[in-house]
């Protein structure tokens, strides 16, 4: 089919009256099965070029219409809670369509409908239901001219089979099949129907192999950068001849491709020839996470072209870092491929193996920094409705959403509310109102807070939370409550392990967190009784966790750095034992040698809490740490995305346990909201959202010299930069019309200079260039 027809998406009123009765194949063989297709051919006595089409899908759908692929759109409908959310796409067709005879054709996949979901102690097939199905409507000014229903055939397509995890078998020579079958109507509630609410997922620029290797008909290609995507190729050869090709993240010590991650997903390709002369391919009903590609030929045929094609929710960055360091720019980059990866239609945790999942905890932790590099108010709006849908009826929030354990509880045994996972529920729309203003987030969220934080007091009927035994028996079961805790955190030497957050600890910053941001945003909204109760809660905790975790001398907790960062970041150390505190604090980064030692809940707070207490020797010294534990180990490595596990590979090449581990994985990148809102010194104002007023306080770390910060906003672009000398520093900074800035006072600056003129802080900057300039104080 060809693929050249571009029209662009039109997005309809949120809800609109349907004609179109949903229809399934008549043939259609269950999941695993061959993709089959509902097709129509119809007479157009003339085109307007006003003529939309309106679907959606029990599966995935591609379109053709007159023999082109419809639109640049891919995985559509999407992965919501289909069961309560189902979205539709409005195309033009005006390229498209001619009058006279047309012929639509709706190819159906299974998708995240009713293919695999999870792994195999877990998995699920037909976790939304057994039979896909397109709902079609063609319109004119709002009338129908064209709708799905019993008069409509179908037949088999050449995918014979397809799957998220298990990628496509496609046969060219059966593209031509007859679609001489009926349809069967299908119930489908139209109430449920929104129109499409995010960006849609489409292809990014194409990227070339940087190298190949291997024999001519057993060769590996070397993309250059991990993503999350799929190959086209071009091919030619005899009738039958075959392609299969594999995907890999990494390479092996022994230099051939290895995915033994990826587990229970095939993540292949087969594809064989109609032997038609040039044979162009792109996969229609799945995805993979890759840098490589094994390519074996069986049969006479010879590969013309072959491209890595990385797809996305996200398409245009809105921020940029860079500094004189390249480690950290290509660290940056690093994150903002590992988002492209994964934000694709959801937050997914990883892009490669059986999993792929909504992690709450992951998009918890990185949803500023998914603000700063790309535009995500769409997509996370999108992203909390699910979540508001899979909230239980205790409060608790799901692990991962779209959840499909909600419908299938008894799949998966670690039970929803975890710390810091279900916390996403209060900071993901904090976080929609500081980068966007988006108001409506807060009022659509604050019923889901509340019962989250009417679940969390419940755990331990009180402000300190004891979660259960932090294990899961042989079973996969956890209780209820059950916390993964500071995930991943790195222990060190086996035989004199760091200290660890506790679990109660953990769970008892994260109530704060949360009730602290519940109340805000109850001020935000005018809800006084609400901002009255969830203040005084918030203080509630704020002193018993003083009481319960911190020592007359000022040590808290295991005195490990996940809790200190926490504790010193959220205002929870009493001013008098800030001192003490500090001291501690330090101990326990210096204890390691300066190599981080925090996971999930700590990483993107370690920094920003060594910035709260002044400590730039060790912010620097965290930083910059070329050894795992470290973000730049990685880099040093070749990554090019980040990876789950900061020790996913040996210095040698040696990949670690390929039972969980991944080499796309974005919630360390979360160090990415510092470097702007610290180092560049620009962070949004929730008194003043949506960069109607930047705090500017930049916490300079001379040895990133020279620094530059972009990002784009509502009223216009962003801009630093600074050099550092001798400690001196030459600040510029560019604020678009419609925002101000506000320079706080510092001990940390001196001799404070404003374009060319003493000054003292703090500062109004009004829209415009501003040239500043300080001497720093000396490292601690």
């Amino acid at each position: 089919m060809d693929q050249a027809v571009d029209p662009r998406d039109a997005h309809a009123p949120l809800t609109r009256t349907w004609n179109a009765r949903a229809i399934s194949p008549a043939d259609d063989p269950g999941h695993n099965g061959r993709a089959h297709r509902v097709v129509r051919e119809f007479t157009l006595d003339e085109v307007t070029g006003r003529e939309q089409l309106h679907v959606t899908a029990l599966g995935i759908y591609t379109i053709f219409l007159n023999g082109h692929r419809l639109g640049p759109d891919l995985l559509a409908p999407g992965w919501t809670n289909y069961d309560a959310r189902l979205a539709y796409q409005t195309y033009d067709l005006d390229a498209a369509l001619a009058p006279g005879s047309n012929r639509l054709e709706i190819w159906l996949g299974d998708g995240w409908y009713r293919g695999q979901l999870m792994w195999p102690q877990s998995m699920l097939h037909d976790t939304y239901g057994t039979r896909v199905a397109a709902l079609a409507e063609l319109t004119l000014d709002g009338d129908t001219l064209l709708a799905t229903g019993p008069d409509w055939t179908s037949g088999p397509t050449p995918v014979l089979r397809n799957g998220i995890y298990y990628g496509e078998t496609f046969d060219a020579r059966e593209v031509d099949v007859p679609a001489e079958a009926g349809v069967e109507v299908v119930a489908l509630d139209t109430a449920i129907l929104v129109a499409q609410e995010c960006p849609p997922v489409q292809e990014l620029a194409p990227l070339s192999p940087v190298r190949s290797w291997g024999e001519a008909r057993a060769t590996s290609y070397d993309f250059g950068q991990n993503i999350g995507g799929y190959v086209a190729f071009t091919v030619t050869g005899d009738p039958g001849a075959r392609l299969v090709i594999e995907h890999a993240e990494v390479c092996g010590q022994d230099g051939e491709i290895d995915n033994s991650n990826y587990r229970s997903a095939p993540a292949r390709i087969e594809y064989t020839l109609a032997g038609n002369g040039p044979e162009s391919y792109r996969p229609h009903f799945t995805f993979m996470g890759f840098r490589y590609a094994r390519v074996t030929i069986e049969g006479d045929a010879t590969l013309e072209r072959i491209e890595a094609v990385p797809i996305s929710s996200v398409t245009h960055p809105k921020g940029a870092f860079t500094c004189g360091v390249p480690a950290i720019d290509r660290l940056v980059l690093n994150t903002l491929w590992s988002q492209r990866g994964n934000f694709i239609d959801v937050p997914t945790d990883c892009p490669q193996r059986d999993e792929r999942l909504g992690w709450t905890g992951d998009a918890q932790v990185f949803a500023a920094t998914a603000c700063w590099l790309h535009d995500c108010q769409a997509f996370f709006r999108k992203y909390l409705r699910e979540l508001i849908v899979d909230q239980r009826p205790d409060g608790a929030i799901s692990n991962f959403s779209p959840d499909p354990t909600r419908l299938h509880p008894d799949s998966f045994g670690i039970p929803p509310g975890s710390t810091g996972w279900g916390d996403v529920i209060t900071v993901l729309p904090w976080t929609l109102w500081l980068h966007y203003g988006d108001k409506a987030a807060l009022a659509e969220a604050f019923p889901a807070m509340q019962r989250w934080m009417d679940y969390l007091w419940s755990l331990s009927d009180g402000p300190i939370i004891l979660p259960p035994p932090g294990t899961v028996d042989s079973g996969g079961r956890a209780d209820p409550g059950f916390t993964f805790g500071d995930w991943l955190q790195p222990v060190g030497d086996n035989r004199k392990p760091q200290p660890t957050i506790g679990d109660d600890c953990a769970a008892t910053l994260y109530h704060y967190i949360s009730a602290d941001l519940v109340a805000r945003t109850a001020e935000v909204l005018g809800e006084r009784d609400a901002a009255t109760r969830f203040r005084a809660r918030a203080e509630e905790i704020k002193a018993a966790f003083a009481e319960e975790f911190i020592t007359p001398s000022g040590r808290i907790g295991a005195s490990d750095q996940t809790t200190y960062a926490l504790a010193f970041l959220h205002g929870l150390v009493p001013e008098q034992h800030v001192p003490a505190a500090t001291r501690y604090f330090r101990r326990a980064v210096e204890a390691t040698g300066g190599k981080i030692g925090t996971g999930f809940i700590g990483t993107p707070a370690i920094l920003p809490a060594l910035t709260r207490i002044g400590a730039r020797d060790l912010a620097a010294m965290l930083l910059l740490n070329r050894d795992a534990p470290g973000w730049l180990y990685q880099v040093d490595l070749g990554a090019t995305t980040i990876w789950e596990r900061w020790d996913a590979m040996g210095p040698n090449g040696e990949i670690y346990d390929p039972e969980m581990n991944s080499y796309n994985h974005y919630a360390y990148g979360a160090i990415c909201q510092w470097l702007f809102e610290s180092v560049a010194g620009i962070a949004p104002d929730p008194d003043a959202p949506a960069f109607a007023r930047v705090r500017v306080d930049p916490f300079v770390l001379p040895e990133l010299s020279p620094v530059s910060a972009r990002h784009e906003t509502a009223h216009g672009e962003i801009a630093v930069d600074w050099t550092c000398a001798d400690g001196r520093v030459a600040y510029t900074l560019t604020l678009p019309e419609g925002t101000e800035g506000h320079l706080p006072a510092s001990p940390d600056r001196s001799e404070l200079t404003l374009n060319g003129t003493a000054a003292t802080a703090p500062l109004t900057l009004p829209p415009g260039r501003h040239e500043i300039a300080f001497r720093i104080a000396p490292a601690a």
